[in-house]
């Protein structure tokens, strides 16, 4: 991920958003989770994060795991997120910092003095639009206390704590383009084309218990090997072809008619765009992959942007 350091002190990192090409889902789990397939792809484009550390260090006095809730709260300080959720310890940035806490008093892993952090969010990605925006600012987060905190835990350790905070957590630690299954975690890079999308991004949020619990969702999709998936990749990148789709799309265009406006709109782009306009995860934010030959018009871009239902971006592969 892309950071810079702003002064002596502080750390600016993108935060970036995600798209899911794909998302089909293969049946549910015992935990009551399901089992998913999808290929994330992360963009230029997200949320940014500033991280500014105190002189003063904290000597920590933790014992167990369960001291990390304490410890957090004297390490953490978070600017910019109100609004976001009403007590500090349900955002993610926080699960994320108390997460990586927990499981290095578990590894015996924590040094005796640590510095306080303070974690300004510049938020742009809308909340709830599929686009991963809370789930980035969890594993940036995690990413950049693992350095600041010199704790030093691998990707793969990152990538199991990371799990425990969100199911999307895992691919921004990953950091690269994946194939994904189980509930996301698992994790395979993939080598796509740069690839420019018109990204819209409906103000509109559905209820996620209510999405998996409605009964147009198909839960039970044949599930693809990796090698397939691979291999395939014409048949979703630029275009979506069978069997691939996302099997959220009727469900949140039948409860969100704003979402299937904004659908609608990039629909009636795809003969010029030469590509399928889909719907990301779960959420509400849809977007159409831009051939090459489009993505270099800034006038009609602009003008696709400016006539769009709602708003709208032109984004990037990161």
């Amino acid at each position: 991920m892309n950071s810079s350091l702003t002064s002596d002190s502080t750390i600016s990192r993108l935060s970036p958003a995600k798209i899911n090409l794909f998302l089909h889902i293969t049946g549910k789990r015992a935990d009551g989770y399901h089992n998913l397939q999808t290929v994330f792809r992360l963009l230029n484009w997200g949320d940014y994060l500033h991280f500014s550390v105190a002189d003063d260090a904290v000597m920590q006095t933790a014992n167990s795991e369960s001291d990390a809730n304490t410890l957090c709260h004297q390490l953490l300080v978070l600017a910019g997120a109100e609004g976001i959720t009403a007590d500090i310890e349900d955002n993610l940035i926080f699960k994320a910092a108390r997460a990586l806490l927990a499981f290095a008093i578990q590894s015996d892993a924590l040094p005796r003095q640590l510095a306080q952090v303070t974690v300004t969010l510049d938020k742009h990605l809308p909340m709830g639009a599929g686009l991963g925006g809370g789930s980035s600012n969890a594993a940036t987060t995690m990413l950049v206390l693992n350095e600041l905190w010199q704790l030093n835990f691998t990707c793969d350790e990152l990538i199991k704590v990371s799990a425990k905070v969100g199911a999307d957590v895992p691919i921004f630690i990953f950091g690269q383009d994946a194939i994904a299954m189980g509930i996301g975690e698992e994790l395979t890079a993939i080598d796509l084309p740069d690839q420019q999308y018109l990204v819209l991004t409906p103000d509109a949020h559905v209820n996620t218990a209510k999405l998996f619990a409605h009964p147009k969702l198909s839960r039970d999709i044949a599930p693809l090997s990796i090698d397939i998936i691979q291999s395939q990749s014409n048949d979703y990148v630029q275009n979506l072809n069978t069997p691939y789709h996302n099997v959220f799309t009727p469900v949140v265009t039948s409860l969100a008619p704003a979402v299937e406006e904004a659908l609608n709109y990039l629909q009636g782009l795809e003969q010029q765009a030469l590509g399928t306009a889909r719907m990301t995860g779960s959420g509400s934010a849809v977007f159409l992959p831009l051939d090459a030959s489009i993505a270099t018009d800034k006038k009609l871009l602009a003008k696709w942007v400016e006539e769009a239902p709602c708003k709208g971006y032109v984004a990037g592969s990161l």
